[in-house]
């Protein structure tokens, strides 16, 4: 329902034009600027309905506070009676979508505010289109305007046509996968294969089999001969991803390949040239991962000859909007559910919020959004931020936080939060990491972030005893 913001202090005004819209609009009342700017500012008000003739008697301050309420974002309307047509003809000139007659047509109204709220969407929608222009249109299906993004789009067009390896680094739902699609459709291997792997999905005990291939009887089980994704790219692109999960062991066999550019199948002495350009993606540190002995240092060069950052959300906030909206329209045509923008109350929600699962859960909110949306419109009630479902359905938060004191600037407290999360959650998980990262949605990389800022005494206070063996 249309949110509509009433400026005025005729108080036998409010209530009739409320019961006349009531059907239509919900009315919200702005007795004065201060009140009615709130409204504006929270996305509480859609079009605002300003009465020239409450503002006209305290000239003039009133007029002014009129002007400044025009320049807003929010669409608005002018009240006046006859006395006031020419002040009322010259704020329309200045900014306001239009004029109605006070007493007002209760048609007349409905009309001109539904024609205010339909020409701010169209506005809305043409500013995403004129950033998607401004953007650069030939980095495939990633979108965003931001610094960050353009330094991507512009390390992107400088691998396409090299035939060198590339590792693509970042948190886990940054779209890694989309920059090496990108790094491929781009580049004259476009018409060729495009092979994506996930390392961490498949077994130890299987994962040589199928990167590399194997002969009939090979191993037990083996029916027939296959081709590995290896030799599946072809002259295309091999994308590899997880590459932080390959054991030492296999991680020697890939080094083998990356040196001789060559590699048989299990089971065979033939050797196969490798012909695919090789993207690699880890959501880990390589480097600590090498001073710890957990990753082949010759292996992290050979890899590491172009790397690119894929930035985490929260990093690009500018960038939500225009992302939120190419999710919507989307979903709205795979949910067959037309849908027109999403209301700026709501942005600014979206675009206020961490997103510990980065562009990943922003698809997910927007789809849910979608689903339990009401109107035309996505509403900041439509959202469902850090919350998960229990098997009634009931949303309950990740974390209790009843116990949680704010304290200093807005920035700390959020940060504060945010480390109380992580610290909760390891706790709760016993000190895994790994299960406590899966129960807060997040990488390990960005819970260990948050971890190396908490006191020790946070992470202890429940059992002194692990601090020895932490």
């Amino acid at each position: 329902m249309t949110k509509i913001g009433l400026y005025s202090e005729d108080s036998a005004l409010f209530p009739l034009l409320s019961s006349a819209l009531s059907k239509e609009f919900q009315l919200r009342l702005g007795p004065n600027e201060q009140e009615m700017s709130k409204l504006v500012a929270t996305g509480d008000c859609d079009v605002m309905i300003l009465d020239l003739n409450s503002s006209h008697d305290s000239m003039p301050e009133g007029m002014a506070g009129i002007r400044r309420l025009i320049a807003s974002n929010v669409p608005s309307v002018i009240m006046a009676d006859d006395g006031l047509r020419a002040t009322a003809s010259e704020l329309v000139r200045a900014g306001a979508f239009g004029y109605c007659r006070r007493p007002p047509s209760i048609r007349e109204l409905k009309t001109l505010l539904s024609r205010a709220y339909e020409n701010s969407l169209l506005k809305q929608q043409l500013r995403t289109m004129q950033q998607q222009l401004e953007a650069p249109a030939s980095c495939d299906r990633m979108i965003g305007s931001s610094p960050q993004m353009r330094r991507v789009y512009e390390l992107v067009h400088r691998v396409t046509n090299l035939n060198a390896s590339v590792l693509v680094t970042g948190e886990s739902g940054t779209g890694k996968e989309l920059i090496a699609r990108a790094i491929h459709n781009l580049g004259a291997r476009s018409g060729r294969p495009f092979v994506a792997v996930s390392c961490g999905a498949i077994p130890e005990t299987l994962i040589e089999a199928e990167l590399f291939g194997h002969e009939k009887g090979a191993f037990t089980g083996t029916a027939g001969a296959r081709a590995g994704y290896f030799e599946q790219a072809a002259d295309g692109t091999l994308f590899l991803d997880e590459i932080g999960d390959l054991s030492l062991y296999t991680q020697v066999k890939l080094l083998r390949v990356l040196q001789q550019m060559e590699f048989n199948r299990l089971g065979s002495n033939r050797l196969i040239r490798l012909r695919a350009r090789l993207i690699f993606a880890t959501n880990r540190d390589l480097a600590k991962m090498v001073a710890e002995g957990k990753f082949r240092q010759d292996l992290f060069y050979r890899i590491n000859v172009m790397r690119i950052g894929s930035p985490s959300l929260q990093e690009h906030p500018e960038d939500i909007p225009l992302i939120a909206r190419h999710f919507l329209g989307h979903y709205t045509q795979v949910f067959q559910k037309p849908m027109q923008d999403i209301e700026p109350d709501a942005l600014a929600v979206l675009q206020h919020y961490s997103w510990p699962g980065n562009v990943r859960e922003l698809e997910n909110v927007i789809q849910r959004s979608i689903i339990v949306a009401s109107g035309p419109t996505v509403r900041r009630e439509d959202l469902t931020l850090n919350t998960e479902e229990d098997e009634g359905g009931e949303s309950s938060s990740i974390i209790d936080i009843a116990d949680y004191q704010p304290a200093g600037s807005f920035e700390q407290m959020l940060c504060g939060y945010k480390i109380k999360l992580a610290v909760s959650a390891v706790r709760e998980n016993s000190g895994n990491k790994t299960l406590a990262a899966r129960s807060l949605g997040i990488s390990r990389a960005y819970l260990h972030r948050l971890i190396r800022l908490a006191e020790p005494d946070q992470l202890f206070e429940h059992d002194p005893r692990q601090r020895e063996t932490a």
